[in-house]
């Protein structure tokens, strides 16, 4: 028995027009994400990542080809209000607590206080922030603040979340955990991930199926599908699997630049 894709782009491109001319951020965007995928995007800067996402959430419009989310228009999803976005940073308020940014779409969506303060303490439970509500974003460290958004974006119960680069501007050492903490929310929720990335390590551990693009413009130059179990510890980095997955996607990002030269 097979279900229908999620989200599925068809020859999908994108042309901006500038003063100085076209540019071509999207050509020619085939793809496929079922249910509870985890997919990761990754290639150089100006390959046309974040450009894709943005076409998912509706804050781009294509001007060729076609995408469907939840079998409809991304603009209908997005008045369905199908998907949580978390950008690079996390845009907090910084006038109001940890659970006034959280509950701040549920208050525009004329949710009632009740649900409200049920829908925070959820989400704060799934990132790991309990007993921070009362707390503001400049008393939280920069990994905190992002969870937080992540907590935002997870408040109305949107089965799909797209992640723009969440974690780029964090250390090593809390991009790490944080890594941890989202397979661990992911597996918790069975969200649909969508995410954005240019760390090949970060890409490998976390997907299901990573889309490694080509610049130039923005083209899909491989898929893979990981082999890797749904289970994986930090560890599993050294294993001759993930090993096998990171040369392949590299190989992927290379050839892709050659295509350019």
């Amino acid at each position: 028995m097979t279900t229908d894709p999620v989200i599925s782009a068809k020859n999908l491109s994108l042309t901006f027009q500038t003063n100085d001319g076209p540019v071509h951020a999207l050509q020619d965007i085939n793809l496929d994400i079922n249910k509870g995928d985890f997919v990761s995007f990754i290639g150089p800067s100006g390959c046309g990542k974040t450009t894709f996402l943005r076409v998912m959430a509706d804050l781009e419009k294509p001007t060729a080809g076609d995408i469907t989310v939840n079998g409809v228009s991304a603009e209908e999803a997005r008045m369905a209000r199908a998907y949580g976005y978390v950008f690079q940073h996390a845009g907090l308020y910084p006038w109001r607590t940890i659970g006034g940014n959280i509950r701040l779409p549920l208050e525009i969506m004329g949710v009632s206080k009740a649900e409200q303060d049920a829908a925070v303490n959820e989400v704060l439970d799934l990132v790991h922030l309990d007993g921070f509500e009362k707390k503001f974003p400049w008393q939280l460290s920069g990994g905190m603040q992002q969870r937080a958004s992540i907590a935002r974006a997870l408040a109305f119960h949107a089965d799909i979340l797209l992640m723009d680069e969440p974690f780029g501007a964090l250390d090593e050492i809390v991009r790490d955990h944080l890594n941890e903490q989202l397979l661990e929310l992911w597996a918790r929720t069975n969200k649909t991930i969508g995410f954005v990335t240019h760390s090949i390590p970060e890409a490998v551990y976390l997907s299901t199926k990573i889309v490694v693009m080509s610049p130039r413009p923005g083209r899909i130059a491989d898929v893979i599908e990981s082999t890797l179990p749904k289970e994986r510890p930090l560890d599993i980095r050294d294993s001759e699997e993930f090993i096998k997955i990171a040369h392949r996607v590299r190989d992927g990002l290379r050839a892709g630049h050659e295509d350019d030269v």
